[in-house]
C-alpha cells in the first residue's frame, strides 16, 4: 500500500482521524480519555494548531483542526507517539496503539468546517452509543450545542460565527439535529479521497502542490494527476458507454424502477461519473431523474456488484481506462 500524501501550508484546515490497531480500543478508561485530551492540548500549544471540534469514539477519533504553520506531519507524529507512550505506561502495556498512518483530509474553508463539525458530532448517534448527543461526554458537542465550559485549547468562535447571538448554541443544536439528511451533500464534495471542497479548490491545490511527475508510492497524487489530465466530458463518457452497451438512455431516465442488467448498466454509468469526479451527486441525479441520495445508493450498489460479479468489474475497468 502506498503512503499517504500530506499537503501542508500555513492556515490549512484538516479533518483528521486515526483508528486503533486491529480495531482495538484506544482508551480503556475515562482516565485514558482525559490523557488523550491533555495530550491534544499540548499538541495545540506546542505546534500552533487550532482545534475546532473533536469526538473520541471507542476505537478511533475525529478532529477538525487548522495548522498555523505548515507542520501537520510533525504535529501528528508527535501526538501519536506521545499518546501511545503515555497510554502504554498508564495501562502497563507495550506495542502499537494506532493502525498505521492517520488519515488527513484537506478542507477548503469555514463553510465545510461547519458542516464537518456536525458530521463529527453525530458519530456517537450513528454508532448507537447514545440516543441523545448531549449524553455523550467525550466530544465538543456540549460546548457548541449547550454552551458548556470550553477547554482553553478548543476554538469555537469560527464555527459558531455562522449563527446569531444570543441563540447561537440553540441554532447549532438544531443544525446538528437536522444534519442527517444533509450528509450526502457534504460527501458530494469529497474529492479524490483527499479533499473536501469545490472543483476550483482542487484545481488550486493541483497548481500549488502537485508535482509534474507524481510519486509512484503516493496513490493520491496519481489519482489527482489522472483527474487533472482527464479530457473526456460527461456527455462523451455517457455516449460511449451507451453505444458500446447498445442501451437506450431515455429508458433509464424515465423508468422509475430498473432491474437486472438494466439497473447494473445504469449504476455503471453513475459510478463512472462519480468515481472520476466528473459531476456531483446532484448533477448526476439531474441526468437520470434521481435524487442525490439515490445516486449515493446507486454508487454503493455498483461497488457491491463489482465485489461479487466479475462481469461488472470488467465493465468498469474497460470504460474507466
Amino acid at each position: 500500500m502506498g503512503r499517504a500524501w500530506r499537503i501542508e501550508y500555513e492556515g490549512a484546515f484538516y479533518h483528521l482521524m486515526s483508528r486503533g490497531n486491529n480495531g482495538q480500543d484506544i482508551y480503556f478508561t475515562d482516565d485514558d480519555r482525559r490523557l488523550f485530551l491533555e495530550t491534544l492540548s499540548e499538541m495545540s500549544e506546542r505546534f500552533d494548531i487550532e482545534i475546532y471540534a473533536y469526538v473520541l469514539m471507542p476505537n478511533h477519533y475525529h478532529l477538525l483542526a487548522r495548522t498555523l504553520r505548515a507542520n501537520l506531519k510533525k504535529a501528528m507524529q508527535w501526538f501519536g507517539t506521545t499518546y501511545t507512550r503515555r497510554f502504554n505506561n498508564q495501562n502497563a502495556r507495550s506495542g502499537h496503539l494506532f493502525q498505521g498512518r492517520y488519515k488527513s483530509i484537506l478542507v477548503q474553508d469555514d463553510a465545510y468546517m461547519m458542516q464537518l463539525s456536525c458530521y463529527i458530532h453525530r458519530n456517537p448517534l450513528r454508532a448507537g452509543i447514545v440516543r441523545r448527543l448531549i449524553d455523550y461526554r467525550w466530544s465538543s458537542y456540549p460546548v457548541y450545542a449547550y454552551g458548556r465550559k470550553r477547554p482553553a485549547w478548543l476554538s469555537t468562535q469560527r464555527i459558531l460565527s455562522y449563527f446569531k447571538a444570543p441563540e447561537k448554541h440553540r441554532q447549532y443544536r438544531i443544525k446538528v439535529q437536522k444534519y442527517a439528511g444533509e450528509e450526502d451533500r457534504l460527501l458530494e464534495n469529497f474529492r479524490h479521497g483527499l479533499i473536501f471542497g469545490t472543483k476550483e479548490f482542487v484545481n488550486d491545490i493541483n497548481k500549488r502542490f502537485l508535482p509534474d511527475m507524481p510519486f509512484k508510492d503516493l496513490p493520491q497524487q496519481r489519482k489527482l494527476a489522472k483527474a487533472k489530465d482527464k479530457k473526456i466530458q460527461p456527455e462523451e463518457l455517457i455516449s460511449k458507454v451507451a453505444k458500446v452497451l447498445q442501451i437506450d438512455l431515455n429508458r433509464y431516465i424515465h423508468s422509475k424502477r430498473l432491474r437486472g442488467i438494466d439497473k447494473m448498466n445504469r449504476d455503471l454509468i453513475v459510478y463512472l461519473l462519480w468515481n472520476n469526479g466528473l459531476e456531483t451527486n446532484t448533477e448526476i441525479g439531474d441526468r437520470f431523474n434521481m435524487t442525490s441520495s439515490a445516486v449515493s445508493h446507486s454508487v454503493k450498489a455498483f461497488k457491491k456488484e463489482m465485489n461479487r460479479n466479475r462481469q461488472a468489474q470488467k465493465l468498469f475497468e474497460r470504460f474507466n481506462s
